[in-house]
């Protein structure tokens, strides 16, 4: 939106003082580690675990770090912002934390499991149109009756929340090759990309698209932001279009963005249970999709990647898990 591509994009001592405004709010997640993934792969991998992350993603960083800055400022109104969901619900949860009532607007095709997620910690839904205007226009309409917009990734204080998932990881395990993280709107990417420039500039930041949403991919191979989109992928989350103010970040700091097929994604979202124990959510997979689908890109390297969500439809798992050989 005009209004947030206006604002002053962040820097790492945004993340820096993101990660200890939200400290005691958010948890630090674990890295963990499989040898026989590992195998899988081709090369040496750690996964950060943003899935256990208190709302199952790691939205509630953002959300936190500007409810919290609110605060700071004495900014008293209920907040609002659209969502497929996570946002949503980091939203809710973390304005319920400081007194205060988050609205949402969803799609009207959102995972149920995330609108039942959204309204479990407290926040109110409005449904909209499938698609990136109806979400944007509804939002406008709430903004118009005096609540304050806190965007799922267009912002600099949700940048700077997201980045600090990439720096918490960067700290427990130095010397990266590379740091692949999904991409929808581009809030985790672009905080990421921030945090490692300055943690280590020898990290380089992937981004892993599905191709049924490679508006990201496109904008990144042009060099010039794609601003509409008709996506068409399992990966609910990453539906959204790259931000504005997120893709001038996503250009000049992140190394490459590939795209993964929808097979690799559900193979992956498999391969997570089999081999880490873990339920995450189509967005999350897309990470190992990306280093099964791109494999000479990373053999033999020490790769770090953030497993953003583990919000999964219940009736989806079993589906993915049958059609990929579980």
């Amino acid at each position: 939106m005009s209004a947030d591509s206006e604002m002053i994009r962040p820097e790492y001592t945004d993340i820096a003082a993101a990660a200890q405004r939200i400290k005691g709010h958010v948890q630090r997640t674990p890295v963990v580690e499989s040898e026989t993934l590992n195998s899988q792969l081709g090369c040496q991998a750690w996964f950060k675990c943003e899935n256990r992350q208190a709302t199952g993603a790691f939205k509630l960083r953002g959300a936190s770090n500007a409810v919290l800055k609110l605060v700071e400022l004495g900014i008293l109104q209920d907040v609002a912002t659209h969502s497929s969901g996570n946002h949503g619900a980091a939203l809710a949860c973390a304005a319920s934390s400081s007194n205060r009532k988050a609205y949402v607007v969803m799609p009207d095709n959102a995972v149920r499991a995330k609108v039942d997620s959204v309204r479990r910690h407290g926040g109110e839904v409005i449904f909209c149109a499938a698609n990136q205007s109806a979400r944007e226009a509804g939002l406008a309409e709430l903004v118009r009756k005096g609540l304050v917009p806190i965007p799922p990734y267009d912002h600099p204080d949700i940048i700077a929340g997201q980045g600090t998932a990439a720096l918490e990881f960067i700290q427990e395990v130095p010397r990266l090759d590379y740091l692949v993280t999904p991409v929808g709107g581009g809030g985790l990417v672009s905080g990421s990309a921030i945090a490692a420039r300055h943690a280590d500039p020898k990290i380089r930041v992937i981004a892993a698209e599905p191709a049924g949403a490679a508006d990201t991919f496109k904008s990144f191979s042009q060099g010039k932001r794609v601003d509409s989109w008709n996506p068409d992928t399992i990966a609910d989350g990453l539906r959204a279009v790259v931000g504005e103010m997120t893709f001038p970040i996503i250009r000049e700091l992140v190394y490459d963005v590939l795209t993964v097929s929808e097979e690799g994604i559900r193979q992956a979202v498999y391969l997570a249970y089999e081999h880490l124990g873990m339920v995450i959510e189509p967005s999350a997979a897309t990470v190992i999709a990306a280093i099964m689908q791109h494999p000479d890109r990373f053999t033999g390297q020490r790769v770090g990647m953030i497993l953003s969500g583990g919000n999964i439809d219940p009736g989806l798992f079993p589906d993915l898990a049958h059609s990929s050989g579980g």
